[in-house]
C-alpha cells in the first residue's frame, strides 16, 4: 500500500516544533554540506533552526509553516512569510515570500515536492506578487520555473550564507 501525501500547517505544539527541528535541521544539511565550511553550516543550523527560534518564528503572525507528511513522517517542510526584506521596486505592492521549502532526500518524489509547492501557491493567492530567495543549482529552481517564476536579477538581498544566490518572482496577472 502506497502512503498518503498530506500537506499540513504547523503551529507551535511540541509535535509541530520537533517535527520543524528534524526537518529543518536534516533538509540544511542535504541542502547544503560540502558547499559551505561545516563551521558556517553548523553556526545556521543553530542559529535558526533551535527550539527558541523556531517558537519564535511560529508565533511570528506574518509566518505559516506547512509539513508535508507521508503516511505519519514528516518528509519536508515550508515557510511562507510577510516579514523581513522586501524588494524596494515591489513597495507599492502586496508580497508574499516563500522563505524555505525542502524536502528530505529519503522522500524525494516530486509528486511530495510538487504538493507541497502548490499548497504554497494555494495559500499565497491573494497577494500580487510571491517572490523565493534560493541558492544557485538547488534541484528546485525547475520545479518554480514550471509555476510560472521567472529568475529576477535586479533583486538584490545579503545571503545568510556565502553562497551565491538566485530570485524568482511571479506576478499576479
Amino acid at each position: 500500500m502506497k502512503n498518503e501525501i498530506v500537506v499540513k500547517f504547523t503551529i507551535g505544539t511540541e509535535q509541530g516544533i520537533n517535527a520543524l527541528l528534524f526537518l529543518s535541521s536534516g533538509i540544511a544539511r542535504e541542502k547544503f554540506s560540502g558547499k559551505i565550511p561545516d563551521q558556517e553550516l553548523e553556526e545556521y543550523i543553530s542559529r535558526n533552526f533551535n527550539k527558541d527560534a523556531l517558537m519564535i518564528e511560529l508565533n511570528s503572525m506574518p509566518n505559516q509553516y506547512l509539513i508535508v507528511y507521508t503516511g505519519d513522517e514528516p518528509a519536508g517542510y515550508a515557510r511562507i512569510t510577510s516579514k523581513g526584506t522586501r524588494p524596494a521596486f515591489f513597495d507599492k505592492t502586496t508580497l508574499i515570500r516563500i522563505a524555505d521549502f525542502g524536502v528530505l532526500a529519503k522522500y524525494e518524489d516530486p509528486l511530495i515536492s510538487q504538493l507541497l509547492f502548490e499548497k504554497c501557491l494555494a495559500i499565497s493567492t491573494m497577494q500580487q506578487v510571491i517572490w523565493i530567495s534560493e541558492y544557485e543549482n538547488n534541484p528546485y529552481l525547475p520545479l518554480f520555473e514550471s509555476y510560472g517564476f521567472k529568475q529576477n536579477s535586479a533583486i538584490i538581498t545579503l545571503p545568510e550564507l556565502s553562497l551565491p544566490a538566485v530570485y524568482f518572482i511571479r506576478e499576479k496577472i
